[in-house]
């Protein structure tokens, strides 16, 4: 009995020495990640912009000083977007990202608007590697594909994915004879490679999980096991906490450097044991004090482009309504105001150009050649085509076939009017198409002015890409400008260029047959014609035109 009881108590004392041992054995490492995506060149702070380079680079010290396990990394979009980056065609970004001490970023869609020779000067230029592992030309690798990089004695595998939409979301000549191959076999490639070379694997992609979007990063999460981490970019989403797909966290930060993301990760025993995502709000960084070694970057390019931006153009006293939620689904000011000056400069029959080519606002005031650069940033010229009823049809189609949902190539329109019902199929949404009030003639030829990233086939207007280029014009920027020394900004207006509607509608023009409207609603058409006194929710009055929904 004595023997089986000491038996028994060594068993445990070893168990227990065992259970200890292992304990002590255990290594944990803490490691701080600090994220960015979308920036598009807002490396100021501003009212539409988010907290800026100056105040994040604060913020990447205090981090760094409370956890020297650190890594800065970016998922794309970054160097072009607004003036201060496209008059040195990057430069001013690169060394303000040098400055922050960056470890690696992702080639975004629209990193390649300068060309595709320029993203590679820019790529020497930074102290970290731009990366794209499904960046092809011909049998090579067009830029990094990763970066294996020791941090706390953890091993991380980082590889680059950029979204295949860059074929058609920069001008196409920009990426003539790149292939962007599919992120998902990229990705499942990459991890194959690095899973026995590395602890933690993260995937820097600039890919997205907007529904418009076809491949996603939910999709290389959930047909890839394997990776830790995917920091993605593209969509502009906020990913407050992050998200996780089949044991993958996805973590983004929506645009402009409104937000800068936070990941901490630790690692057990060389495995991922946690991830925390969190997001550093604009707001939640107002007190932080700018760093003054990136607020002195900033500064100094700031003047160098003074000279050029600080010209007046004109006045507005009202606002121009250029903002991304707006201008990629529907008609605004901004919009019609634009494509004006495209047929004032062409003389063309219509003009279309992308929702998605307008990125900002003009704000009442004083308006400066730097703020007409900032609406319209891609260095765009204007072309004219002589096109087909049909195609322009097709491409109108096109670019409304996501709506409700915000689409870059949503067109907006001068010349021209359309109509769609939203509830029908994708290729059959649109019921009227007028040119200058007559209807559309899908077998006739017309003059059609739009931008040449459009013209190319850019933003899957391929109807578009086939056609002899007629006429070459002024740069879309230049164009406005001269059309402003004509026209006043004060007169641009939304006239029903664009009308969507769920149910077929009758038409009345507010001074024709309201005695009959009247009637039928119970008013008096003194009140119908001044649109007093009138709450039925069933009657409509964009401008001055009357729509009551058929029965």
């Amino acid at each position: 009995m004595m023997k089986r009881v000491f038996s028994l108590v060594l068993v445990l004392v070893m168990l227990f020495s065992m259970t200890t041992f292992v304990q002590a054995d255990a290594h944990e490492v803490k490691i701080t990640i600090a994220h960015t995506n979308d920036t598009h060149a807002r490396i100021e702070e501003g009212k539409y912009a988010g907290m800026g380079f100056a105040k994040m680079a604060t913020k990447v010290k205090e981090l760094r000083a409370a956890n020297p396990n650190f890594l800065l990394l970016d998922a794309g979009d970054t160097f072009h977007g607004q003036t201060i980056a496209t008059l040195v065609k990057g430069e001013s970004v690169v060394k303000s990202m040098n400055e922050m001490g960056y470890d690696a970023m992702a080639a975004g869609n629209h990193d390649f608007n300068y060309g595709q020779e320029r993203l590679l000067e820019l790529n020497e230029m930074t102290n970290f590697p731009i990366m794209g592992a499904n960046v092809m030309k011909g049998e090579e690798v067009f830029l990094p594909e990763y970066i294996i990089k020791e941090v706390g004695g953890v091993k991380f595998g980082i590889f680059g994915l950029a979204s295949p939409e860059t074929a058609y979301k920069t001008h196409p000549n920009n990426v003539k004879g790149i292939v962007f191959a599919d992120p998902v076999a990229t990705a499942q490639k990459m991890v194959d490679m690095l899973k026995d070379q590395t602890d933690v694997i993260i995937a820097l992609a600039h890919i997205g999980i907007d529904e418009e979007t076809i491949v996603k990063s939910t999709d290389i999460a959930t047909k890839v096991d394997g990776i830790d981490l995917i920091i993605d970019g593209h969509s502009h989403t906020d990913l407050e906490k992050g998200m996780v797909v089949n044991g993958t966290t996805i973590v983004q930060a929506g645009e402009y450097d409104k937000n800068m993301g936070i990941v901490e990760l630790v690692v057990t025993d060389k495995k991922v044991s946690s991830i925390t995502a969190s997001l550093l709000t604009k707001d939640a960084a107002a007190d932080i004090v700018a760093d003054p070694a990136v607020q002195a970057v900033i500064d100094e390019v700031k003047a160098a482009n003074e000279v050029i931006t600080s010209v007046k153009v004109g006045d507005a006293t009202i606002n121009l309504d250029g903002e991304r939620g707006q201008v990629r689904t529907g008609e605004t000011n901004l919009g019609n105001y634009i494509t004006d000056a495209m047929l004032d400069e062409t003389g063309a029959q219509i003009a279309i150009t992308n929702g998605g080519g307008i990125r900002a606002s003009i704000t009442p005031g004083e308006v400066t050649k730097g703020d007409v650069i900032t609406v319209l940033p891609f260095g765009n010229f204007i072309v004219t085509k002589d096109l087909k009823g049909s195609d322009i049809k097709a491409a109108i189609e096109h670019g409304i076939d996501s709506y409700p949902g915000a689409k870059g190539a949503f067109p907006h329109v001068a010349g021209l009017t359309y109509k769609f019902d939203p509830n029908m199929e994708v290729g059959n949404k649109i019921t009227e198409i007028m040119v200058n009030g007559v209807a559309l003639d899908m077998d006739k030829m017309y003059e059609v002015a739009t931008n040449d990233f459009m013209a190319a086939g850019g933003d899957g207007y391929t109807m578009f890409g086939d056609d002899a280029v007629k006429g070459e014009f002024a740069a879309l920027d230049e164009a406005v400008i001269n059309y402003m020394a004509k026209v006043s900004m004060d007169t641009a207006k939304t006239e029903m260029r664009i009308v969507a509607y769920d149910a077929p509608v009758y038409t009345i023009m507010a001074d024709d047959v309201l005695w009959r409207i009247a009637k039928k609603y119970g008013v008096t058409w003194q009140d119908l014609a001044t649109y007093n006194k009138l709450d039925n929710p069933n009657m409509i009055f964009p401008g001055n035109t009357l729509m009551i929904p058929a029965k």
